[in-house]
């Protein structure tokens, strides 16, 4: 047990642990206490940081159950300790320590301390979203490089989010002291300080560390013109006006790098111990440094609790952010000093960005969501990028905001506009999105297509519109159908058939389909049930390869149809039946089911039904073996397409394609190419993804055995990119196969096949059954000669 407290004005940090051995604590349960980490304590009571912020000293004062001499003698030394710092030269200007746990920052870092030139002064930027680590990145490059200048290493905070911004005569002052000019030699005017500043910085080679500045117009008068020297500056703003030689923008974290930097901080076998919720809590950080860096301290101060009661805190939005603070240092507060330096109309719409399903915007959407003029909603969004509250999105017009900054909106908009208020902004935001969407894919139809002049000119422009919004209207969906919104939901998923078609993925269409589904079952309409429980079963057989679940729904989509006296929807039921028994390999079967939908779209009239489940025929005659009479049928359906629905290019693509297999079947590889690129074309037009690969398949395999290799694996390894169909993925694997065998890369032959083998096995239907058994024989025979040879 300690005796008497340090005397002789003590350092902050002597008389800390006085005080913590006193009571018997240990620096875990001090940091329990007072939610000060660990850390923090440990390197306060070695003088390792012995000017802590005024709050903090607070904290522990409270947390040490002080009495208010005590207490005041606590702070006294707190002031102490940074009157002698300033004195050692060690502070306003002394570079901090670096921290060891810097994580998932090393292409940055190489980026920082790869800067420099003899010749001239060299500045770098970094700038980003607050919590993101730029300082703690620039102080570690700052320490990498420090060796390289003999003329000295300065760090200075020029407190950019404070609301009175250090004037750059005053950081001059605080610079020329710590360059070793004393006081009184200092000019008074602010004007002939920073001359003299710049007169004596140009005979000296340094680094200069600017954090936290606000503006160009705050930096530009320390930069001065030192041959040699490096200027790292870090903002929350762009600061787009300074010559910056690099500029860097630390992203989040990935999730197994937060991990990496949870075990850092709270200790590797704590969080090996626990790592499904460790995962999780680096997944509810959202990747921001600050954050995981505060989970983790509360970890490591709560050595007792279960990681799953820190997940469980964090898992509640309404929570999360008042879970990521220990001590004085908060996410929410990191978040509210960038916001409260906004414009009001800037404010208010990144506030209402949070009515916004998905995590990113375009100017359009965020004009609704804030009920802005666009030009206005702009503006704001340009502000929000500049202030690093928003980054760039994936194309020039379109901006992200990560999660925890779209929970922080949230908390915004809620307490300053109240939460009835708020929900009418995400349910109006909702309901143009939906109707959007709707007018989006309603385009795709084949008897409707869109006409120019339409907010959606051409089938290209709504392709792209829902390509980009999908996560937004998707989010809307959900909402929706949280709501009760069954009308709006049933309009959405009708809607999207058509542009479903060969575009999108699984996961989307099951839940749109399923959604839709409910909906009409909610509303009591036995043909919607059939319409919906029809695309369910395309979407599962065809995008999820489960006929047997297929049939399934094929049986109840045909028995609500029936029900319904619709024809066409049970047509439709026949078609995915068809599909189904193709599968199972069932070839008779397939063709009765298809010549029953011809049959039920014919007295139905529907043109476009009719004419598609005849392709469908061609295709099975193909399936058969019957590849001249597969290429007749098909022919004659293209004819009479191009006649009836010359403007439905995507179903006319379809066919095409269906007439190149037939053609590629004959060795007709001349008329293949023609017909794959008229199918090509028309598939680009719509933006059909799903069909544009299974074409660029069918090209790959034509330039293969036109012998073009280096051409059809290009092709066909561009296939691959996004392929939806597994049946697709094992047909463009084969054929890589075959090219690689084609031109003596065995190892890479082997390994297409393997991968194309064991997709296929993962399905028991006999149209895999076959694709397994061709990529055995394929397998067997690349092996056998090599195995001969080897035989002594």
């Amino acid at each position: 047990m300690p005796g008497a407290p340090p005397s002789d004005e003590p350092l902050f940090g002597d008389l800390l642990r006085f005080f913590r051995l006193r009571g018997a604590w240990t620096q875990e349960q001090l940091s329990t206490r007072t939610g000060v980490s660990v850390r923090a304590i440990a390197d306060m009571e070695r003088g390792r940081a012995r000017a802590p912020q005024r709050r903090t000293a607070e904290l522990l004062a409270a947390g040490l159950e002080l009495s208010e001499a005590e207490a005041d003698g606590l702070l006294s030394a707190r002031r102490t300790s940074r009157n002698r710092a300033a004195e050692q030269g060690e502070a306003p200007c002394a570079l901090p320590e670096a921290i060891t746990d810097l994580a998932g920052r090393a292409p940055e870092l190489a980026r920082l301390t790869e800067v420099g030139d003899e010749q001239q002064l060299v500045v770098a930027v970094v700038h980003g979203a607050p919590g993101i680590g730029k300082s703690t990145l620039a102080v570690h490059a700052a320490h990498r490089m420090a060796g390289r200048f003999p003329g000295g290493r300065f760090f200075l905070d020029l407190r950019g989010m404070d609301d009175e911004p250090l004037p750059p005569a005053d950081a001059a002052h605080l610079l020329l002291r710590a360059m070793g000019v004393a006081t009184d030699s200092i000019p008074a005017d602010g004007e002939h300080r920073l001359a003299r500043y710049r007169s004596l910085l140009a005979t000296r080679k340094v680094l200069l560390l600017l954090d936290n500045s606000a503006t160009e117009a705050q930096v530009r008068p320390l930069l001065a013109h030192s041959p040699g020297s490096v200027v790292l500056v870090t903002s929350r703003n762009t600061l787009a006006g300074l010559d910056a030689v690099v500029r860097v923008e630390p992203g989040l974290l990935d999730r197994q790098q937060a991990v990496d930097l949870l075990s850092a901080i709270a200790g590797a076998e704590r969080v090996a111990a626990d790592l499904p919720a460790a995962r999780r809590v680096a997944e509810l950080c959202d990747g921001v440094p600050l954050a995981v860096r505060i989970a983790g301290n509360r970890l490591a101060g709560m050595p007792a609790s279960p990681m799953g009661a820190l997940v469980t805190e964090l898992a509640d939005e309404r929570r999360r952010l008042s879970a990521l603070a220990v001590g004085d240092v908060q996410v929410r507060a990191a978040f509210a000093t960038s916001y409260r330096h906004l414009r009001a109309e800037s404010a208010e719409l990144f506030r209402r960005l949070a009515v916004i399903p998905g995590t990113d915007t375009g100017a359009d959407l965020a004009a609704v969501a804030a009920d802005q003029p666009v030009e206005v909603a702009e503006r704001a969004l340009e502000d929000l990028l500049d202030a690093s509250l928003l980054r760039a999105g994936t194309s020039p017009d379109r901006y992200g905001c990560h999660d925890l900054l779209r929970v922080f909106a949230a908390e915004l908009l809620t307490r300053e506009e109240g939460a009835a208020e708020a929900e009418r902004k995400r349910a109006t935001t909702g309901k143009w999105l939906l109707d959007k969407a709707v007018e989006a894919a309603l385009g795709f139809r084949p008897e409707q297509p869109a006409t120019p002049g339409e907010q959606f000119p051409d089938q290209g422009a709504a392709a792209d519109w829902l390509a980009v919004e999908t996560a937004n209207w998707r989010g809307a969906l959900r909402a929706a159908v949280l709501a009760g919104r069954h009308r709006l939901v049933l309009d959405v998923a009708t809607a999207m058939h058509w542009y479903s078609d060969s575009r999108g993925d699984a996961e989307l269409w099951l839940e749109v389909f399923t959604a839709g589904e409910a909906a009409a079952t909610a509303l009591g309409s036995v043909r919607d049930q059939a319409v919906q429980l029809n695309f369910l079963c395309w979407t599962v057989a065809t995008l999820f390869g489960d006929p047997v679940r297929g049939k399934e729904l094929s049986l109840r989509a045909a028995k609500a149809a029936k029900a319904a006296g619709d024809l066409v929807e049970q047509g439709w039921a026949e078609v995915y039946r068809g599909a189904v028994e193709r599968m199972f390999g069932d070839l008779p079967e397939a063709v009765r089911r298809v010549e029953s939908a011809c049959a039920l779209f014919h007295r139905a009239a529907y043109g476009t039904g009719e004419a598609l489940a005849r392709s469908f025929l061609g295709e099975l005659l193909h399936k058969a073996g019957r590849f001249e009479e597969a290429v007749a049928a098909q022919r004659q359906e293209i004819a009479r397409y191009r006649v009836t629905m010359a403007d439905d290019g995507q179903n006319l693509g379809v066919m095409l394609t269906r007439l190149a297999e037939g053609l590629l079947a004959l060795g007709e590889l001349d008329e293949t190419m023609a017909v794959v690129d008229e199918a090509e074309r028309l598939f680009d037009d719509s933006r059909a993804a799903t069909s544009l690969t299974y074409v660029r398949y069918l090209r790959g395999v034509v330039l293969t055995r036109r012998g073009d290799l280096a051409a059809a694996r290009e092709c066909l390894t561009g296939a691959l990119v996004g392929i939806p169909h597994p049946s697709d993925e094992v047909d463009v694997l084969a054929a890589l196969g075959d090219v690689d065998e084609a031109v003596g890369d065995r190892e890479s032959a082997h390994d297409h096949r393997a991968k194309a083998l064991e997709l296929a096995e993962r399905f028991d239907v006999q149209s895999m059954r076959e694709r397994a058994d061709r990529i055995r024989s394929a397998m067997d025979a690349a092996v056998a000669p090599a195995g001969a040879r080897s035989t002594p």
